[in-house]
Parts: structure tokens; C-alpha cells; sequence
């Protein structure tokens, strides 16, 4: 991603955006690590113009607050708002400008924090909630659909080429389910009188979201075909899986409080099926399919807008966004056919705008790992497209946006062996998604993308699109920098060439987002990739959300390439709530066309038991070669670990010198610091069908400090190695290229 550099100047020397409670406080910043932090300030750049305005509630629970913006000494801007939020509608003049904020019942002005709009923060305006109420319901049905949607039998020669593939696999797709797909019952399932994760728990659960996920794509698809093609057989089709879903008991086993997922897809697939076949609904189904709504609707309303809004206040909730996102749109679809739509669209439409996803800054990105942001493409996707449809604006000229586009390039690339980082970062990404997302823009960044990524897009949200797709109208593709620095989420990635699918690909992690959520307690963890091989990978897999493999192995530090002591003694993980101050943060990055370079510091994140845990990395580009400096330190003496995980052999070639071969790709490690032995470390069983092989570099004598300086050979190509001391430093020499070290 390119940040101007008065961006990342200022993200870099106030340690990119860490959680951690700055000096500052006061009552707009709650001690709380969860709760929302007061944005913008410290004379960030804002990507997005106007920015959004947040900080934590006042103790005293104001009925409002006022937010004041001045330009020097001029206020320009007054706002008055119930939330402790407020997204203005309109942009900014280029400038530096302070804001603070008061509640309504007693004058207590915030400490005032500036920010900067220049040239390169984008305008992203967002209407009052009032006019695009009224821009939903004056759009023509379906409100999803384009206002220039033809049926096919009007497609050009042209769209007939590009989208009578998806035609036929969706057409192919709905008829053969109507006679395969089993009716869904309430009695399908079981209550469950627990809450705790259990392998059977899972099962259910993901027999529950499979079971409701077909029913409702054929649904939909049935709806979507009645319309493309005028065929009876699809309007009884939708007609027949509507009504099953709507007769699902809204309060038993598809309940938001045994599968929130499954209650919010029911209520969103019949939303969109009651705009799709709106004209074909007789009074009888349609109050029924209504009903089944608003009964499931209002209970993720109350959840959501329970303790005045709780996630305007705790913001940290992956499902509790995803769902406000399900919310905005069955509201924008069913304003005026609910009368309980317009509360909920006031509510959701806008907070949802402004909020899109809390795993990330403004830049973009998702902290959460490549898995779990493949997901949230997919999801973005169904909400986005028939939400900006239905409002008459375009979501995906969010800069949050953008950037998180960008962030798939970067750690998804083309060629690319999978995921990394995060929860289920050992699943096979659908590739279709990501690649979907990115036909969404006209850069030629996204063209390059969508060029040379498999994968076919989801026929459903391809057949309500636009046409041509915003991609399809660039004509110069070009791949993104060959490195990158994503700086609120503390990722970098560093390739040998983004235009090549055999890249080596280099990916370091130290991240103020620590092990929370679906996050790890990997921070200063690399993973290396070369020629869509796996080099040095993450360990584990997940057989179930939080299940005993999972707390005691997968999410450890010790199943990631990262450093531990005394055998396998690693960061701070407990459960997944308690983890967002435990953390890490990029504090150095540079990039050149021979060299990248980027420092992480993970000291939070052993919670106390390092006083100091600093990883400095270099990508050798000229010489396909990794360079990585630890520095650690302790109060009390370890035997501390450098920790590696392989897809393949790990060969001992010398006591400090091993080579990993996957295939046909292959990576020689020396470790060039004194007191190193290599050691042979086992783990769990791999999942199924996959090859793991662990190991470690491990100092022989208990100490309070050590060093790790670990050269990373891509190919084994063994060019010669020199370290030499030097006044003020040391001088590592590879090949051709040489580094200044410190001390």
C-alpha cells in the first residue's frame, strides 16, 4: 500500500496507531483496552475526508454531545450528536485542524486533537440518514438490482459472452437443487443448554450455517433467475424455499441465541427475496415472510442497540459488525414495508458506513488475518453491492476500502501457496473472493489483480453487479509495490517481484491488535514463501473454534516462527478477550529497490516476562536473502529459542546451520550469533494430508540477553557470508549486498 510520507512519518514515530493508552488521557479516553479510542488526533493524515470522529463515553451519560472543529483559531464546524460518534457529510478544506468534544449535560471539553487533510485524503461523502432513507425508497425494484438491470433476453452479444457463463452455472446450479435439496426443519437440530465450545457444538453449528446457507442461496437464486428469465419454475422454486425459511421458529434452533449467523442469513435472503419477486407475492405470504423478518431482525436490533449502542462503545465484536452490516440492508430494502425498518435504518445505515471494520485503521487492512479478511470480502460484498444500490452511493470508495483491496494484493498475491496469520490460515482461500472485491475498482492495480488471480467470482453477487464491472474498463494493468507496510495492524509484506507468480514473499508481523480475537500470539513472527512453496510456515490447524489444540498449540507462540524460552514459553494468549494489550508494533520500515527493511518491538506482548523483545528484518532482493536481528532481554536468566516450522525436511547441515527443501523450493538457515545450536522440536499431529516439520535455534546457556542473527539463503544458493565488527557497529556482507548492524 503507499501511504504519503507524511503519513507514515508521523504513524512510525508515535508507534503506528499502538493500543497501548497514550500519556493524554482524559475522560474521551477510557482506560478500557476495549472500548473505542478517541479519532483522529496526533496530526495523522487522514485518509478519509471528512474523517470520522470518535471517542469513549462520558461517565455522566449525556443525552449528547457536541463536537467542535477549528482551523487555528476559527471554529468551522459544530455538530450535535446522541452517539459518541459523528461521521460529517460533508468534506473538509485542505488543512490542519483540532477538534474536541463536550457532553451535553456539563461543559467538560475533551483535550482537543488534530489532523490533517491534504491532497492525498479522498473524499468520502456520506448523506444524512434522512436523504438516503429517501433515495431507498424512491429506487425502483428490486432495490438490489441496478437501475439499468436487463433480463438476459436483452443482454448484448457482449454481456451474453462475459456473463453467460455465470448464467448457465447458476441456472444448472438452482435446477438440479430443486429436486436434491432437502426441506430444513426446526427439528433438525437440538437446543444446546450450554454455551462452551465443543466439538459437537461446532458440528451443529456448521450444520446449521451449511443447511440455512443452501436454502437461502436458492432462495435468492430462484428469485434471481425468475427475474433474468421470466421462468415459472424458478418463481415456485423461490417461492417454496422462501416459505420454508420464513416457517423456521425465529426463537428455536435458528435462533440469534443459538446460531446468529443462521438467523441473520434467513432474515436476509428473505429480504432480498421479497425485493426480487416483490410483484409476485400475494398478501398471505407476503405478511408471513415480513413477519419472520421482523421477529429475527428485531432481536439483532435489540442486541446491537442494547447499552445505548454497546459496539459505539466497544467496538471489538467481529459477528456484532458483520450483523449491523445485515441490518443496514434489510432496512435500506424494507423501509417502507416494516414499520420498524426506519428505526433500524437510522440506527445501522450510517454507523455501519462509518465503521466498516474495527480490525484496522483507516488506511485498510484486516488484523485479523488473510483467512478471516477473505471471509470479510465475501460478506462486504453481498452487503455492500445491493446496499449502495439501494442508497445511491458507492461503499467501495471508502479509503478503508482501498486500502484493504490493496491489502490482498500484498498477502494473497497470484501464485501465492495460502493464507497467513490468524485463525484458519491453514484453509485453502477461495481465491474467487478476493478477486471479486477487486473487480470492484478501476485502478490498475485492481486490473493486474483480477488478471492474473484464479478463481470465478460468486454467481449471485456477479449477476446482480453492474455492467461491465469497474475493472473491466482499465486498460493498463500494473501490480502493486513490491513491498509494503500496512501500519495499524503492524503487517509488512516484502516480495521479490509482485509481477512474478514464483516470488519469494516475505511476511513480518508485530501487531497492536496482540493475540486478540482471531488473532495469535505471534507478534515479530515471520512466514517465508518462494515459487508458491511454503518455507517457513505457521504450525497447527484449527479443528474447532478455542478448541484444547487450539489453546495449547495453534494459537501459541511456539507454533509460529518467533522467539520463546525455556521450551516453548511464548506470549501472553488467554481465551480471546483479554489479549488486545498484549501486543506488538512496527516501529521502523523502509523499502528501496535492493532492500526492505522493517523493526518490530513485541515487549508487550510477553506481558512482563522480557523487558525487551526487538526483531530487525531484512529482504536482500538483489540476493534472495533474508536477514533477521533479535535482540531480547529479560529480568530474570532463559535458554531462550528461536522457533522455525517447515512444510518439508529440516536438514542440520552444522550445529548452527540447517537447509529446508518443499519440493522443488528450498531455504538455508545460519544462525551467526554465538551460543546457537540448532535442536529438533515435535508438535501436535499436522491436519490431514499436510507435512510439518519443527525446529528451533537454541541458545546453550541460561541468560538475561541474547541475540539471534539468522541469515535466510532463498535456493540454497550459499553465496559467501562475512560479519566483520566495526567501530560503531558490525558489517554483514551476502553476495554483493552488505548491511550496517548494530551492536
Amino acid at each position: 500500500m503507499t501511504f504519503g510520507n507524511n503519513i507514515l512519518a508521523s504513524m512510525i514515530a508515535l508507534g503506528l496507531a499502538s493500543i497501548a493508552v497514550p500519556s493524554h488521557a482524559d475522560w474521551a479516553l477510557s482506560a478500557d483496552p476495549i472500548a473505542v479510542k478517541p479519532r483522529p488526533e496526533q496530526m495523522q493524515v487522514q485518509p478519509q475526508n471528512p474523517p470520522a470522529f470518535t471517542w469513549s463515553r462520558h461517565p455522566l451519560k449525556p443525552a449528547s454531545y457536541t463536537v467542535e472543529v477549528k482551523s487555528g483559531s476559527a471554529v468551522v464546524a459544530t455538530y450535535t450528536t446522541k452517539r459518541n460518534f459523528y461521521l460529517p457529510a460533508k468534506a473538509f478544506a485542505a488543512g490542519t485542524y483540532t477538534w474536541r468534544v463536550t457532553p451535553s449535560t456539563v461543559e467538560a471539553w475533551s483535550t482537543p486533537r488534530t489532523f490533517v487533510i491534504d491532497s492525498t485524503s479522498k473524499v468520502f461523502e456520506v448523506p444524512e440518514s434522512e436523504v438516503l432513507r429517501t433515495n431507498a425508497i424512491k429506487h425502483p425494484r428490486p432495490r438490489i438490482l441496478p437501475k439499468e438491470f436487463m433480463p438476459v433476453a436483452q443482454w448484448s452479444a457482449a454481456m451474453k459472452t462475459d456473463r453467460g457463463a455465470a448464467l448457465t452455472r447458476l441456472t444448472n446450479e438452482v435446477t438440479g437443487r430443486i429436486t436434491s435439496l432437502v426441506p430444513i426443519r426446526d427439528t433438525d437440530w437440538v437446543m444446546f443448554t450450554t454455551t462452551t465450545a465443543s466439538a459437537a457444538r461446532s458440528a451443529q453449528d456448521t450444520d446449521i450455517r451449511t443447511k440455512i446457507g443452501l436454502a437461502a442461496r436458492q432462495a435468492e437464486a430462484a428469485a434471481l433467475l425468475f427475474r433474468l428469465t421470466g421462468d415459472v419454475k424458478f418463481l415456485n422454486e423461490a417461492l417454496l424455499r422462501g416459505d420454508q425459511l420464513a416457517a423456521l421458529n425465529p426463537y428455536g434452533t435458528t435462533s440469534y441465541s443459538n446460531q446468529d449467523q443462521a438467523t441473520r442469513q434467513i432474515a436476509f435472503s428473505l429480504a432480498k427475496s421479497v425485493d426480487l419477486i416483490y410483484d409476485k407475492l400475494d398478501a398471505t405470504r407476503r405478511a408471513a415472510w415480513l413477519k419472520a423478518i421482523e421477529q429475527r431482525v428485531a432481536v439483532i436490533y435489540a442486541d446491537l442497540a442494547g447499552g445505548d449502542g454497546r459496539m459505539d462503545q466497544y467496538p471489538f465484536d467481529s459477528h456484532g459488525g458483520s450483523n449491523l452490516g445485515y441490518v443496514s440492508v434489510i432496512a435500506a430494502l424494507l423501509v417502507n414495508e416494516i414499520p420498524a425498518a426506519q428505526t433500524w435504518f437510522d440506527f445501522a445505515v450510517r454507523a455501519f458506513i462509518h465503521s466498516t471494520s474495527v480490525w484496522s485503521g483507516p488506511e485498510g487492512g484486516f488484523s485479523q488475518g488473510t483467512a478471516y479478511g477473505t471471509y470479510t470480502a465475501d460478506i462486504l460484498l453481498q452487503q455492500w453491492q445491493p446496499l449502495g444500490e439501494a442508497l445511491g452511493l458507492n461503499l467501495f470508495n471508502k479509503p478503508w476500502a482501498i486500502g484493504f483491496t490493496n491489502y490482498m494484493m500484498h498477502f494473497l498475491p497470484p501464485g501465492s501457496p495460502g493464507n497467513v496469520f490468524g485463525d484458519e490460515r491453514e484453509i485453502i482461500p477461495n481465491w474467487g473472493l478476493t478477486k471479486a472485491f477487486a473487480s470492484r475498482y478501476t485502478t490498475p492495480t485492481a486490473a493486474w489483480y483480477a488478471k492474473n488471480q484464479l478463481g470465478d467470482e460468486n454467481d449471485l453477487t456477479l449477476l446482480t453487479a453492474r455492467y461491465p464491472l469497474p475493472v473491466q474498463t482499465v486498460t493498463t494493468a500494473v501490480p502493486p509495490a513490491n513491498a509494503a507496510l500496512y501500519p495499524s495492524i503492524g503487517w509488512v509484506a516484502m516480495h521479490s517481484s509482485m509481477a512474478d507468480r514464483a516470488r519469494t514473499s516475505l511476511y513480518f508481523k508485530s501487531s497492536p491488535y496482540g493475540s486478540y480475537n482471531h488473532s495469535h500470539s505471534d507478534q515479530n513472527s515471520i512466514v517465508l514463501n518462494s515459487g508458491g512453496r511454503r518455507l517457513l510456515m505457521e504450525a497447527g490447524y484449527q479443528d474447532y473454534y478455542m478448541s484444547p489444540l487450539v489453546t495449547s498449540w495453534y494459537r501459541q507462540t511456539k507454533a509460529h516462527n518467533a522467539i520463546t524460552y525455556d521450551g516453548g514459553v511464548g506470549q501472553f494468549t488467554q481465551g480471546t478477550g483479554e489479549n488486545l494489550g498484549y501486543n506488538g508494533r512496527i516501529t521502523a520500515f523502509s523499502t528501496s529497490a535492493a532492500l526492505d527493511y522493517a523493526e518490530g518491538d513485541a515487549t508487550p506482548a510477553y506481558a512482563g516476562s522480557l523487558s525487551a523483545a526487538i526483531r530487525k528484518v531484512w529482504y536482500l532482493r538483489g540476493q534472495d536473502a533474508v536477514v533477521v536481528l533479535d535482540k531480547i532481554s529479560s529480568p530474570a536468566a532463559h535458554k531462550f529459542e528461536w522457533n522455525m516450522h517447515a512444510a518439508g525436511p529440516i536438514k542440520t547441515e552444522a550445529p548452527a546451520k540447517v537447509a529446508i527443501t518443499n519440493v522443488d523450493r528450498s531455504v538455508c538457515l545460519t544462525d551467526l550469533s554465538s551460543g546457537s545450536v540448532f535442536e529438533t522440536r515435535s508438535g501436535p499431529p499436522p491436519k490431514a494430508g499436510m507435512v510439518e516439520n519443527h525446529g528451533a535455534y537454541v541458545k546453550t546457556a541460561a541468560a538475561t540477553s541474547a541475540e539471534f542473527l539468522v541469515v535466510l539463503d532463498v535456493g540454497c544458493k550459499r553465496p559467501a557470508v562475512t560479519l566483520t565488527n566495526t567501530a560503531s557497529g558490525r558489517t554483514l556482507t551476502i553476495g554483493t549486498q552488505t548491511l550496517n548492524l548494530p551492536k
